[in-house]
């Protein structure tokens, strides 16, 4: 019995993929195979390799993104992306896909040709970070000497890989629209921020028909990308999305 789960990209807003994890966990129902974007991609790979919630959660907590010491010197971006390697490495014990214990696939853009590659083998870390890299803010990942960024620009819910592999598909989308008003798209980066959004759900909502079961917490829609203050209550609001929506689901397995 194969059983996929499909991480969305949203930044902070992927902390409640952990919450997902934890009452998937206490309903029994074990992941064969994860496939993330973004921040879908960090929560895959590190539980693919094992770690419990806990562990994961206090991950994103302790790591810090905006700190002085990440900042990109002569790179497009803000934040030197291949800084968090050395925050990843310990929590595997080799840098490679082929040590994790769950099968795991990891969308990221191929900014030369315009394309998406699927990581699935060979070396893990650089893959989970170029697929989290958010254009502009983060520099691309050099891969192959190719540069990559953030698998969401083409794939924000990649449940492809898992179509053909797996019985069951969960799939966890953690960017709802957020109604807005007028006044709210004064400034370029409110008008930037809310086109990305569109784009994103323009993009995945056609493919939800694709998983036999869809979380998607709207109660997300009041924390922002990078609202990196309130993990807690995102990693609650994803916990008891999940728990509802499994309350009456069944496994094919189990049917």
């Amino acid at each position: 019995m194969k059983t996929g789960l499909v991480l969305s990209g949203g930044g902070a807003r992927g902390v409640a993929h952990i919450g997902v994890l934890k009452a998937l966990e206490e309903k029994q129902i074990e992941i064969t195979h994860l496939s993330g974007t973004s921040a879908g991609a960090i929560v895959g790979a590190l539980y693919a390799a094992g770690h419990s919630c806990e562990t994961i959660l206090t991950f994103f907590k302790k790591v810090p993104i905006f700190h002085y010491k990440r900042y990109a010197r002569n790179k497009p971006g803000f934040i030197d992306t291949i800084k968090f390697y050395q925050d990843f490495s310990p929590l595997f014990k080799e840098d490679d896909f082929k040590v994790l214990k769950r099968k795991l696939y990891v969308p990221a853009t191929n900014l030369i040709e315009g394309s998406e590659t699927i990581f699935t083998e060979g070396e893990l870390i650089k893959p989970v970070l170029a697929s989290a890299a958010f254009p502009g803010l983060f520099t691309p990942v050099i891969i192959n000497e190719t540069p990559y960024v953030d698998g969401g620009v083409l794939n924000n819910f990649p449940v492809e890989p898992l179509k053909d592999i797996c019985d069951t598909i969960v799939g966890v989308y953690v960017n709802p629209l957020e109604d807005v008003y007028p006044h709210q798209l004064k400034h370029s980066y409110q008008v930037a921020y809310r086109a990305y959004h569109i784009s994103f759900g323009s993009q995945c909502l056609p493919k939800f028909k694709d998983v036999d079961l869809l979380i998607a917490p709207k109660r997300l829609e009041k924390y922002g990308m990078f609202n990196l203050k309130a993990i807690d209550a995102i990693f609650e609001i994803g916990y008891e999305a999940a728990k509802q929506s499994l309350a009456t689901f069944q496994i094919q397995e189990e049917l």
